[in-house]
C-alpha cells in the first residue's frame, strides 16, 4: 500500500506507476449477484451449462462487474492522507479488452497519469489496468478521474 501524504506527494508522483493490488478471484457467485443487482442475466454470464458451448467455453464476468471492482482493487494500492475527502469524478475512457472467465484471478495496476489543481484540491487521473492472472491481455483498461479535497 502506497500512502501519499497530501496533494504535494501526489504531484511529485505524477507519471509514475503507483503499484498493484492483491489477486482477487472472480467466482460465479459474484457474477450471479451482479446479474441480480443489475438485472443483466445474459446467458454468457449466468448459464454455466449453455456457456460451455458458447464462444468462451465457460461463463464470463460482466464488463461492468469488472469495472465495479476498481474501488476494491484501488483501496489495496494507495490512499491519500492529509485530505478532507476524496470522490469519484468519472471516467474518460474504458475498454473491456478481453473476456474474464469465471474463476479467474484479477488484480489492479495503477499509473498516476496527471494531478491537476481544481478549486479546493486536485483532480487525479489514473490509468487502471485490471490484469488477469496467466493472461497476456488485461480484462479492462480505464482512465479514472478522482478528486481529493483539502
Amino acid at each position: 500500500m502506497r500512502v501519499f501524504n497530501g496533494v504535494d506527494d501526489l504531484r511529485a508522483a505524477k507519471g509514475s506507476e503507483v503499484g498493484t493490488s492483491e489477486w482477487l478471484a472472480v467466482e460465479q457467485d459474484r457474477i450471479d449477484r451482479f446479474a441480480d443487482a443489475t438485472d443483466d442475466h445474459q446467458w454468457i454470464h449466468v448459464d454455466a451449462d449453455r456457456a460451455k458451448d458458447g464462444p468462451f467455453g465457460t461463463t464470463i464476468a460482466h464488463g461492468f462487474l469488472t469495472l465495479s471492482l476498481l474501488p476494491k482493487l484501488i483501496s489495496e494500492i494507495y490512499r491519500v492522507d492529509g485530505v478532507r475527502m476524496g470522490v469519484n469524478y468519472g471516467l474518460n475512457k474504458v475498454r473491456f479488452t478481453s473476456p474474464l472467465p469465471v474463476g479467474s484471478r484479477v488484480r489492479g495496476r495503477v499509473e498516476l497519469v496527471d494531478v491537476a489543481d481544481i478549486d479546493g484540491g486536485v483532480q487525479i487521473t489514473t490509468k487502471v489496468t485490471v490484469e488477469v492472472e496467466g493472461s497476456d491481455r488485461p480484462a479492462l483498461v480505464a482512465e479514472w478521474l478522482t478528486r481529493q479535497y483539502v
